[in-house]
């Protein structure tokens, strides 16, 4: 795997790039946000701190998405929640907050990994040729990628479309908190995570349907059928996948 290590710090770049570099991955290391969106297309996989000197790390997450869709962790010394929420949001697959253990921040890396590729033994619906869900006047093109409401396109994050689609092939199914992050972050014993949280909120607000993503309290999540929001409206302008 080839990474892109995005970090000003000199020290932990090279604790990083290290540590990388000995489980076999090849590592290009900048320092500014400049470089990181000249070489993130060569990237499989990106290591991004917040905290650089020409370009909010926030913002600069926002526009590597326009134009690259590798698995993303954010390692940064910002820990507000605001932040963690807005990185997530953004597009982050995981987010780290300094300082880590290493092998840890490894074992992540894994994990965002084997979830990002395809899983083998799990349908595919591009494979399978699965014919778009409809709850209501939300359509989800499973094959396509694409999520349509009243007619008009909706862009979710990669990771937001991924927990839609987990629910909408099985619209009659009840799923755990653990079942869905299991089958798409990977890990089951992220439980204590915001991340399904902030996922499942933010296909919420970008649908303008509240009701499209049901919530069965003390357990999980269902498909559901949704009414227009009375204060909502679609939100085409959300991240890309």
């Amino acid at each position: 795997m080839h990474a892109l290590l995005v970090e000003d710090d000199d020290r932990m770049a090279q604790a990083l790039g290290t540590a990388l570099a000995q489980r076999g991955h090849t590592v290009r290391r900048v320092g500014r946000a400049l470089d990181a969106l000249r070489h993130v297309r060569e990237a499989e996989f990106v290591l991004l701190d917040l905290g650089l000197p020409d370009l909010d790390g926030l913002e600069l997450l926002r526009r590597l998405r326009t134009v690259c869709d590798a698995p993303l962790i954010v390692v940064t010394a910002r820990c507000e929640e605001r932040d963690i929420v807005q990185g997530l949001r953004a597009g982050a697959d995981d987010y780290v907050v300094k300082p880590f253990r290493m092998a840890e921040l490894m074992a992540r890396i894994d994990s965002v990994r084997r979830r990002t590729d395809p899983h083998p033994g799990r349908p595919d619906p591009a494979a399978t040729g699965a014919r778009p869900v409809r709850a209501g006047d939300v359509e989800v093109d499973l094959a396509g990628r694409t999520v349509t409401v009243a007619g008009a396109g909706v862009r979710l994050t990669r990771r937001e479309f991924d927990v839609l689609a987990f629910l909408a092939a099985r619209p009659d199914e009840v799923h755990s908190r653990e079942v869905i992050l299991d089958r798409i972050w990977g890990d089951a014993f992220l439980a204590a995570s915001r991340s399904l949280d902030v996922h499942v909120a933010g296909i919420r607000a970008k649908t303008g349907r509240s009701g499209l993503v049901r919530t069965v309290r003390g357990f999980g999540y269902q498909l559901g059928i949704p009414a227009p929001d009375a204060a909502d409206a679609p939100d085409a302008r959300g991240g890309e996948r």
